[in-house]
């Protein structure tokens, strides 16, 4: 997941046209760059779920980049769009997807924006958005609560037993 904030926080897409301007700017950049599963824009933020098929610092490029052109084409813009970078979390798992999802697609409600998640327009939870599917060879979400015993251990059938030493006589020892 990659978040990426505007020059100085300014509330840029909070306007329409430059909210879905860069809208249309992750769907022109998703098939050859990366795979997009979720993705939310804030009046100052973004946080994208996606999955990079080139390095993730590309697919970064072709967003910020890509908008920054548009936006100058198509805005008139001549002004600083992103601040420098941006921040990343790699998925660990299955669990740390899901969590992923909430997180982005529940922005708008933290920051009371909407009460619903599905009517923030600028969201692949409202409803119309193609996403790609769930990342596969994520490790599954745990069902249960581990035991305590080393994940790496073999599977024992029967409890070990310790065979009797026998001295050179042939006797055993006690």
């Amino acid at each position: 997941m990659i978040t990426s904030a505007t020059w100085e926080r300014r509330s840029l897409f909070s306007k329409d046209p430059w909210a879905r301007l860069l809208i249309d700017t992750i769907y022109h950049y998703r098939r050859p760059a990366y795979l997009l599963h979720e993705f939310v824009i804030m009046p100052d933020h973004i946080h994208v779920l996606l999955s990079p098929k080139t390095s993730l610092e590309k697919a970064v490029q072709f967003i910020k980049g890509g908008f920054s052109f548009r936006a100058k084409k198509g805005l008139g813009s001549n002004m600083e769009v992103w601040q420098k970078g941006f921040s990343d979390h790699r998925i660990r798992d299955a669990e740390d997807y899901l969590r992923h999802v909430s997180y982005v697609r529940e922005n708008p409600v933290r920051k009371h924006l909407r009460e619903c998640t599905e009517e923030f327009a600028y969201s692949s939870a409202h409803s119309g958005f193609e996403l790609d599917p769930v990342p596969q060879g994520l490790k599954p979400v745990e069902l249960k609560k581990p035991s305590g015993a080393a994940e790496a251990a073999p599977f024992q059938s029967k409890p070990f037993q310790s065979k009797p030493f026998r001295s050179e006589s042939g006797k055993i020892a006690s």
